[in-house]
């Protein structure tokens, strides 16, 4: 089932007296489940459609369907409800807040979704558990590693059970071993039926994806299917 369509879609941004095309005429089909990389050089526009994906942005052009709606045609109102039911965030620097614990970092979006106390506690619970970081529920960003503060943005990022998850250079701020574990943790999530998509310069991370795309000068240049990996 197709989860995601973009139509000739177009992103210019006005910089000074002159126009970049970030994205170029870009048509792209994701299906639900996938697990798809997106790579390319610095300026390629990799990071712009990911925002656009997210509906963080919005197409100068062109069409973007999710579950087959055109969310070109949603007020803020509707972009933003839509944001917070499907789709999870996880960015290289983490964004978590300094003054809360784990736990409380996990809990931000539910408070914002108005979930009742106790409802929240059982799936802060649950998710850092899920996560291996029952023991660090209490500790603030600053008392934790590099990967156990990605592992709580990854929590953050699915505790409200978005279908589709986007992380932008996921292990770029971590040591190996961190990131490996990390990345374990989206493709298990992946396995279990969440759509993944990361942007990532790192070609070994890419590989893992069952497909990835490569992105030069705001277009689509390649579009692989890793056969090697392929379920």
């Amino acid at each position: 089932m197709t989860m995601i369509e973009l139509q000739s879609v177009d992103r210019i941004f006005e910089v000074g007296d002159e126009q970049v095309h970030a994205l170029d005429k870009v048509d792209l089909r994701i299906a639900s489940g996938e697990y798809l990389s997106i790579m390319g050089p610095s300026g390629s526009g990799k990071s712009t459609l990911l925002n656009l994906l997210g509906l963080l942005d919005r197409p100068t052009a062109g069409h973007y369907l999710l579950d087959g709606r055109d969310t070109t045609e949603f007020g803020d109102k509707e972009q933003a409800v839509t944001r917070g039911e499907k789709i999870g965030f996880v960015f290289q620097a983490f964004h978590l807040v300094p003054r809360l614990s784990a736990a409380e970092n996990v809990e931000l979006p539910m408070i914002l979704a108005d979930i009742p106390p106790a409802q929240r506690k059982e799936r802060v619970a649950h998710t850092l558990d899920a996560m291996g970081l029952s023991d660090r529920a209490r500790h603030r960003p600053d008392q934790l590693s590099g990967g156990q503060r990605q592992r709580v943005a990854i929590a953050r990022a699915t505790v409200m059970g978005p279908a589709m998850l986007l992380a932008d250079e996921p292990t770029g701020n971590l040591d190996t071993r961190s990131g490996e574990e990390v990345v374990e943790v989206l493709e298990e999530l992946n396995a279990d039926g969440l759509t993944l998509l990361i942007v990532t310069h790192d070609p070994d991370l890419g590989k893992r994806a069952r497909r990835r795309i490569h992105m030069v000068d705001g277009r689509i240049v390649e579009d692989i299917v890793n056969e090697a990996v392929a379920t």
